[in-house]
Protein backbone atom coordinates (compact mmCIF):
# COMPACT_ATOMS: atom_id res chain seq x y z
CA UNK A 1 0.00 0.00 0.00
CA UNK A 2 1.13 3.58 -0.88
CA UNK A 3 1.94 6.38 1.68
CA UNK A 4 -0.31 8.99 2.16
CA UNK A 5 0.63 12.28 3.08
CA UNK A 6 -2.05 15.04 3.40
CA UNK A 7 -1.38 18.70 2.35
CA UNK A 8 -3.61 21.25 3.98
CA UNK A 9 -3.66 24.73 1.75
CA UNK A 10 -3.40 24.70 -2.27
CA UNK A 11 -1.86 28.16 -2.41
CA UNK A 12 1.57 28.10 -3.19
CA UNK A 13 3.64 26.67 -0.50
CA UNK A 14 1.04 23.96 -0.23
CA UNK A 15 0.35 23.31 -3.96
CA UNK A 16 4.47 23.05 -4.67
CA UNK A 17 4.43 20.45 -1.73
CA UNK A 18 2.04 18.34 -3.38
CA UNK A 19 4.17 18.43 -6.91
CA UNK A 20 7.88 17.36 -5.35
CA UNK A 21 6.10 15.01 -2.91
CA UNK A 22 4.45 12.87 -6.16
CA UNK A 23 7.08 13.47 -8.33
CA UNK A 24 10.03 12.34 -5.91
CA UNK A 25 7.32 9.33 -5.97
CA UNK A 26 7.50 9.28 -1.88
CA UNK A 27 3.59 8.65 -1.35
CA UNK A 28 0.15 9.69 -2.85
CA UNK A 29 -0.95 13.33 -2.44
CA UNK A 30 -4.70 14.21 -0.79
CA UNK A 31 -4.59 18.33 -1.53
CA UNK A 32 -6.99 20.38 0.65
CA UNK A 33 -8.69 23.40 0.44
CA UNK A 34 -11.36 25.57 1.40
CA UNK A 35 -11.70 27.44 -1.98
CA UNK A 36 -13.86 25.20 -3.96
CA UNK A 37 -12.29 23.93 -7.30
CA UNK A 38 -8.70 24.91 -6.56
CA UNK A 39 -7.15 21.82 -4.92
CA UNK A 40 -9.45 19.55 -7.45
CA UNK A 41 -7.95 21.94 -10.62
CA UNK A 42 -4.15 21.84 -8.79
CA UNK A 43 -4.33 17.75 -8.11
CA UNK A 44 -5.66 17.32 -11.83
CA UNK A 45 -3.08 19.71 -13.20
CA UNK A 46 -0.28 17.03 -11.94
CA UNK A 47 -1.83 14.02 -12.46
CA UNK A 48 -1.74 15.34 -16.19
CA UNK A 49 1.95 16.08 -15.53
CA UNK A 50 3.04 13.04 -14.16
CA UNK A 51 3.64 11.16 -17.39
CA UNK A 52 5.96 13.54 -18.69
CA UNK A 53 7.75 13.41 -15.16
CA UNK A 54 7.17 10.07 -14.80
CA UNK A 55 5.90 8.94 -11.58
CA UNK A 56 2.62 6.95 -10.53
CA UNK A 57 1.78 8.94 -7.45
CA UNK A 58 -2.02 9.25 -7.12
CA UNK A 59 -3.11 12.99 -6.21
CA UNK A 60 -6.75 14.16 -4.78
CA UNK A 61 -8.29 17.65 -4.29
CA UNK A 62 -11.02 17.93 -1.82
CA UNK A 63 -12.40 20.89 0.33
CA UNK A 64 -13.26 18.69 3.16
CA UNK A 65 -11.28 15.91 4.98
CA UNK A 66 -12.73 12.87 4.36
CA UNK A 67 -10.44 11.38 1.89
CA UNK A 68 -7.36 12.47 4.35
CA UNK A 69 -8.50 9.11 6.28
CA UNK A 70 -5.11 7.42 7.25
CA UNK A 71 -2.97 9.65 6.28
CA UNK A 72 0.61 8.58 7.49
CA UNK A 73 1.90 12.99 7.41
CA UNK A 74 -0.20 15.89 7.15
CA UNK A 75 1.50 18.93 6.28
CA UNK A 76 -0.42 22.29 6.75
CA UNK A 77 0.31 25.27 5.19
CA UNK A 78 -2.86 26.85 4.94
CA UNK A 79 -3.38 30.52 6.40
CA UNK A 80 -2.93 33.74 5.23
CA UNK A 81 0.55 34.85 3.97
CA UNK A 82 2.71 37.59 4.70
CA UNK A 83 2.47 40.69 3.03
CA UNK A 84 5.28 43.59 2.92
CA UNK A 85 5.40 45.43 6.11
CA UNK A 86 3.96 42.73 8.08
CA UNK A 87 5.90 40.61 10.06
CA UNK A 88 4.93 36.68 10.68
CA UNK A 89 3.70 37.30 14.34
CA UNK A 90 1.12 39.89 12.28
CA UNK A 91 -0.69 36.85 11.59
CA UNK A 92 -0.87 34.98 15.05
CA UNK A 93 -4.58 35.78 15.59
CA UNK A 94 -5.85 34.64 12.07
CA UNK A 95 -3.91 31.40 11.41
CA UNK A 96 -4.23 30.48 14.88
CA UNK A 97 -7.94 29.94 14.00
CA UNK A 98 -6.81 28.55 11.33
CA UNK A 99 -4.83 25.47 12.38
CA UNK A 100 -6.95 24.82 15.45
CA UNK A 101 -10.06 24.41 13.08
CA UNK A 102 -7.44 22.23 10.71
CA UNK A 103 -5.87 19.98 13.48
CA UNK A 104 -9.38 19.14 14.64
CA UNK A 105 -10.29 17.88 11.18
CA UNK A 106 -7.22 16.05 10.94
CA UNK A 107 -7.59 14.10 14.27
CA UNK A 108 -11.01 13.27 13.54
CA UNK A 109 -9.79 11.60 9.99
CA UNK A 110 -6.18 10.84 10.55
CA UNK A 111 -5.43 10.15 14.50
CA UNK A 112 -2.51 8.23 13.48
CA UNK A 113 -0.33 11.02 11.12
CA UNK A 114 2.53 13.11 11.79
CA UNK A 115 1.72 16.77 11.73
CA UNK A 116 4.43 19.06 9.65
CA UNK A 117 3.49 22.80 10.50
CA UNK A 118 4.30 25.40 8.35
CA UNK A 119 1.99 28.14 8.73
CA UNK A 120 3.14 31.31 10.63
CA UNK A 121 4.19 32.25 13.11
CA UNK A 122 5.66 28.62 13.51
CA UNK A 123 6.50 28.83 16.18
CA UNK A 124 2.70 29.50 18.07
CA UNK A 125 0.79 27.69 15.13
CA UNK A 126 3.09 24.40 16.77
CA UNK A 127 1.77 25.01 19.88
CA UNK A 128 -1.92 25.71 18.65
CA UNK A 129 -1.69 22.41 16.74
CA UNK A 130 -0.43 20.30 19.71
CA UNK A 131 -3.16 21.78 22.14
CA UNK A 132 -5.77 20.82 19.35
CA UNK A 133 -4.80 17.45 18.70
CA UNK A 134 -3.67 16.00 21.93
CA UNK A 135 -1.03 14.06 19.81
CA UNK A 136 2.13 13.12 21.96
CA UNK A 137 5.26 15.75 20.88
CA UNK A 138 7.10 13.79 18.91
CA UNK A 139 4.48 13.73 16.05
CA UNK A 140 4.20 17.58 16.17
CA UNK A 141 7.02 19.01 13.84
CA UNK A 142 7.63 22.82 13.12
CA UNK A 143 9.36 23.35 9.63
CA UNK A 144 11.74 26.35 10.18
CA UNK A 145 15.39 24.77 10.67
CA UNK A 146 15.64 23.53 7.74
CA UNK A 147 14.18 26.16 5.80
CA UNK A 148 16.31 28.90 7.73
CA UNK A 149 19.68 26.22 7.32
CA UNK A 150 19.01 25.99 3.45
CA UNK A 151 18.95 29.39 3.38
CA UNK A 152 22.37 30.25 5.15
CA UNK A 153 23.53 27.21 2.64
CA UNK A 154 22.72 29.33 -0.24
CA UNK A 155 24.45 32.37 0.86
CA UNK A 156 27.28 30.48 2.04
CA UNK A 157 27.46 28.81 -1.61
CA UNK A 158 26.88 32.24 -3.09
CA UNK A 159 29.72 33.85 -1.19
CA UNK A 160 32.63 31.77 -1.49
CA UNK A 161 31.37 30.31 -5.22
CA UNK A 162 30.91 25.93 -4.17
CA UNK A 163 28.33 24.30 -4.51
CA UNK A 164 25.60 24.62 -2.13
CA UNK A 165 26.09 20.21 -1.88
CA UNK A 166 29.51 21.02 0.26
CA UNK A 167 28.26 23.80 2.72
CA UNK A 168 26.26 22.60 5.95
CA UNK A 169 24.90 24.81 8.00
CA UNK A 170 22.81 24.68 11.28
CA UNK A 171 20.69 27.43 13.11
CA UNK A 172 18.62 27.10 16.10
CA UNK A 173 15.90 29.15 17.81
CA UNK A 174 12.43 30.81 16.93
CA UNK A 175 11.74 31.37 13.19
CA UNK A 176 11.78 34.82 12.79
CA UNK A 177 14.58 37.71 13.12
CA UNK A 178 15.79 35.93 16.83
CA UNK A 179 16.60 32.83 15.07
CA UNK A 180 20.52 31.85 16.04
CA UNK A 181 22.74 30.61 13.37
CA UNK A 182 25.90 29.10 14.43
CA UNK A 183 28.79 29.89 11.86
CA UNK A 184 30.84 27.26 14.56
CA UNK A 185 28.83 24.50 13.25
CA UNK A 186 28.16 25.44 9.61
CA UNK A 187 31.16 23.80 7.52
CA UNK A 188 32.11 24.00 3.53
CA UNK A 189 33.32 20.44 3.15
CA UNK A 190 33.83 20.11 6.58
CA UNK A 191 35.81 23.04 6.85
CA UNK A 192 34.14 26.05 9.54
CA UNK A 193 33.28 28.64 7.30
CA UNK A 194 35.06 30.45 10.41
CA UNK A 195 38.11 29.87 8.58
CA UNK A 196 36.76 30.31 5.11
CA UNK A 197 35.65 34.26 5.75
CA UNK A 198 36.06 37.11 7.78
CA UNK A 199 33.85 37.75 11.08
CA UNK A 200 32.45 40.58 8.88
CA UNK A 201 30.95 38.75 6.16
CA UNK A 202 29.75 35.64 8.24
CA UNK A 203 27.87 38.77 10.23
CA UNK A 204 26.24 39.87 7.05
CA UNK A 205 25.32 36.82 6.26
CA UNK A 206 24.10 35.53 9.65
CA UNK A 207 21.90 38.90 9.36
CA UNK A 208 20.54 37.92 5.68
CA UNK A 209 19.33 34.56 6.70
CA UNK A 210 17.14 35.92 9.81
CA UNK A 211 15.74 38.60 7.16
CA UNK A 212 16.00 35.57 4.34
CA UNK A 213 11.58 35.62 4.31
CA UNK A 214 11.37 39.34 4.81
CA UNK A 215 13.59 40.06 1.69
CA UNK A 216 11.59 37.94 -0.44
CA UNK A 217 8.50 39.28 0.74
CA UNK A 218 9.74 42.77 -0.17
CA UNK A 219 10.66 41.45 -3.37
CA UNK A 220 7.29 39.33 -4.51
CA UNK A 221 5.16 42.18 -2.97
CA UNK A 222 2.25 40.37 -3.30
CA UNK A 223 3.46 37.30 -1.00
CA UNK A 224 5.48 35.23 0.57
CA UNK A 225 8.41 32.37 -0.16
CA UNK A 226 7.21 28.78 -1.40
CA UNK A 227 9.79 26.93 -3.49
CA UNK A 228 12.22 26.47 -0.42
CA UNK A 229 9.21 26.64 2.15
CA UNK A 230 8.01 23.17 0.08
CA UNK A 231 11.29 21.98 0.05
CA UNK A 232 11.87 21.61 3.38
CA UNK A 233 8.76 20.56 4.50
CA UNK A 234 8.95 17.33 1.73
CA UNK A 235 12.84 16.66 3.07
CA UNK A 236 11.56 16.33 6.86
CA UNK A 237 8.67 13.99 5.85
CA UNK A 238 10.91 11.74 3.54
CA UNK A 239 13.08 11.69 6.67
CA UNK A 240 9.59 10.37 8.21
CA UNK A 241 8.40 8.10 5.36
CA UNK A 242 11.61 6.66 4.89
CA UNK A 243 12.77 6.15 8.51
CA UNK A 244 16.05 7.66 7.55
CA UNK A 245 16.89 8.43 10.85
CA UNK A 246 18.22 12.28 9.19
CA UNK A 247 19.41 15.11 11.47
CA UNK A 248 17.70 18.05 10.57
CA UNK A 249 17.05 20.90 12.57
CA UNK A 250 13.59 21.25 12.92
CA UNK A 251 11.02 23.36 15.81
CA UNK A 252 10.36 20.63 18.67
CA UNK A 253 8.14 20.86 21.71
CA UNK A 254 11.06 20.89 24.56
CA UNK A 255 10.74 19.55 27.93
CA UNK A 256 14.08 20.34 29.87
CA UNK A 257 16.53 20.25 26.98
CA UNK A 258 19.43 23.70 26.05
CA UNK A 259 17.69 24.67 29.90
CA UNK A 260 14.18 25.20 27.88
CA UNK A 261 10.69 24.55 29.13
CA UNK A 262 7.61 23.68 27.25
CA UNK A 263 8.18 25.61 23.86
CA UNK A 264 8.77 24.68 20.63
CA UNK A 265 11.99 25.68 19.43
CA UNK A 266 14.08 25.00 16.50
CA UNK A 267 16.99 22.69 17.43
CA UNK A 268 18.68 19.15 15.89
CA UNK A 269 16.15 16.05 15.72
CA UNK A 270 16.36 12.51 14.55
CA UNK A 271 13.90 12.64 12.40
CA UNK A 272 12.21 8.68 11.38
CA UNK A 273 9.19 6.86 10.78
CA UNK A 274 7.67 7.78 14.79
CA UNK A 275 8.54 11.49 14.40
CA UNK A 276 11.03 13.11 16.52
CA UNK A 277 13.12 10.29 17.59
CA UNK A 278 16.03 12.19 19.46
CA UNK A 279 16.74 15.66 20.45
CA UNK A 280 20.37 16.31 19.94
CA UNK A 281 21.87 18.45 22.27
CA UNK A 282 24.86 20.34 21.05
CA UNK A 283 27.17 22.62 23.38
CA UNK A 284 26.98 26.25 22.91
CA UNK A 285 29.30 29.23 23.90
CA UNK A 286 27.70 31.74 26.29
CA UNK A 287 26.81 34.16 23.20
CA UNK A 288 24.89 31.32 21.77
CA UNK A 289 23.09 30.56 24.52
CA UNK A 290 22.54 34.14 25.30
CA UNK A 291 21.22 33.99 21.86
CA UNK A 292 19.54 31.20 22.03
CA UNK A 293 17.53 32.13 25.21
CA UNK A 294 16.41 35.79 23.72
CA UNK A 295 15.15 33.49 21.05
CA UNK A 296 13.11 31.29 23.20
CA UNK A 297 12.13 34.82 25.23
CA UNK A 298 10.28 35.77 21.80
CA UNK A 299 8.81 32.17 21.52
CA UNK A 300 7.62 32.84 24.74
CA UNK A 301 5.76 36.05 24.14
CA UNK A 302 3.95 34.77 21.01
CA UNK A 303 2.87 31.87 22.96
CA UNK A 304 1.41 34.85 26.19
CA UNK A 305 -0.47 36.42 22.90
CA UNK A 306 -1.79 32.59 21.92
CA UNK A 307 -3.44 32.41 25.45
CA UNK A 308 -4.74 35.55 25.39
CA UNK A 309 -6.50 35.41 22.47
CA UNK A 310 -7.47 31.71 23.62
Amino acid sequence: MNKKVTVVGAGNVGATTAQRLAEKELCDVVLVDIVEGIPQGKSLDLMEAAPIEKHDAKLTGCNTYEATADSDIVIITAGIPRKPGMSRDDLISTNAGIIKNVTREIVKYAPNSILIIVSNPLDAMCHVALSASGFPKNRVIGMAGVLDSARFRAFIAMELNVSVENTHAFVLGGHGDTMVPLPRYSTVAGIPITELMSKDRIDALVERTANGGAEIVSLLKTGSAYYAPASAAVEMAEAILKDKKKILPCAAYLQGEYGIQDLFIGVPVKLGKNGIEQVIEIKLTNDEKAALEKSAAAVEGLKATLAKLA
